[in-house]
């Protein structure tokens, strides 16, 4: 018989409720964020300006006492404006290497897509090890660490899309959307002119959020639910649909993903129901449409709408 967490982790909730005081009307943006970092992985924001992207990645570290650093995306913009550079000490005749902003633990990449695909490539370590290699050396970064990324997906003059190879180091892209009347009466009344203003305090520490993380990693799948996740992905390779289908890391990117959902709604398996829900975040920005020309093209709606049908066409286990 399956069985639930004795008591649900109050960490997780309570940082859902401390974010949602500021980021009105969002909690389904705010849970997947959540389950984003309790599951060691990025997340791509896909909106127009001035929804709450920036504020969401705010109030997410400070909520769990993190350093934040944003990084603004310009065509301009070199790798080692990221990662960091060696600068030569005349004193000690030797290179001490100055680490970039990446160096933190929640980096927001904010209009990611607004500069060149060599400074976009600097993040592929990043985000896949966790670490920096600048001349023939390798630093760690800290932890939790985790990239939220932000593009305009109506405004793309001087853009760079994405590879697909970087768009595979993002576990889900989600829309935040415009919030409903009342909530947004509540952020009309609240006059709050920057992010940088929010009174929100923290509630979790990184060592806290690190506990959970690995928390989410013993949550139990079951060989029924793999088997439906491995259908989902042979579906989209299939050709009916999609012209690329998911590959084995996206697999794995919903099964994490899969736990860490579970976890935040205090169990320790997996259900179908927790595939489901995942399935479009997860896998949206892996899949290219037929006569696409990349998975990055504004067309998420139309990917979405076909991801559901193949969750209609596929059974899950009972």
């Amino acid at each position: 018989m399956l069985k639930t967490i004795e008591s649900k982790s109050p960490s997780a909730h309570d940082l859902m409720s401390n974010i949602e005081k500021v980021v009105k009307g969002k909690r389904d943006s705010v849970e997947l964020s959540i389950i984003t970092l309790l599951a060691r992985g990025h997340l791509l924001i896909e909106d127009v300006p001035g929804v709450g992207k920036t504020t969401l990645a705010y109030s997410l570290a400070k909520s769990v006492h993190c350093d934040f650093k944003r990084i603004q995306f310009t065509s301009d913009l070199l790798p080692s404006d990221i990662l960091g550079v060696s600068i030569y000490d005349t004193h000690r005749q030797e290179f001490h290497f100055n680490k970039g902003p990446i160096f933190t633990n929640i980096a927001l990449a904010d209009e990611i897509n607004r500069t060149t695909p060599k400074t976009q490539s600097s993040l592929l370590e990043v985000m896949e090890r966790g670490k920096v290699s600048i001349d023939s050396s390798t630093y760690d970064l800290p932890q939790p660490f985790m990239v939220i990324a932000t593009q305009n997906p109506v405004d793309y003059e001087g853009t760079f899309p994405l590879p697909r190879s970087q768009m595979d180091r993002f576990l889900m892209r989600i829309e935040m959307g415009y919030p409903d009347q009342s909530h947004e009466l509540d952020i009309l009344k609240y006059n709050r002119r920057n992010y940088s203003e929010i009174p929100i305090d923290p509630i979790a520490t990184p060592e806290q959020i690190m506990e959970m993380q690995a928390k989410v990693e013993e949550v139990h799948i079951s060989d029924e639910i793999y088997d439906y996740v491995l259908k989902l992905i042979h579906f989209t390779r299939s050709g009916e649909f999609f012209e690329m289908g998911v590959s084995p890391r996206g697999g794995l990117a919903l099964c994490h993903a899969a736990q860490s959902c579970a976890y935040v709604s205090g169990r320790d398996f997996v259900t179908p129901d927790d595939i489901k829900r995942l399935i479009k975040p997860v896998f949206s920005h892996r899949v290219v449409l037929k006569n696409r020309r990349s998975s990055d093209d504004p067309h998420l709606r139309e990917t979405n709408e076909l991801l559901d049908r193949i969750l209609s066409s596929v059974p899950p286990p009972p």
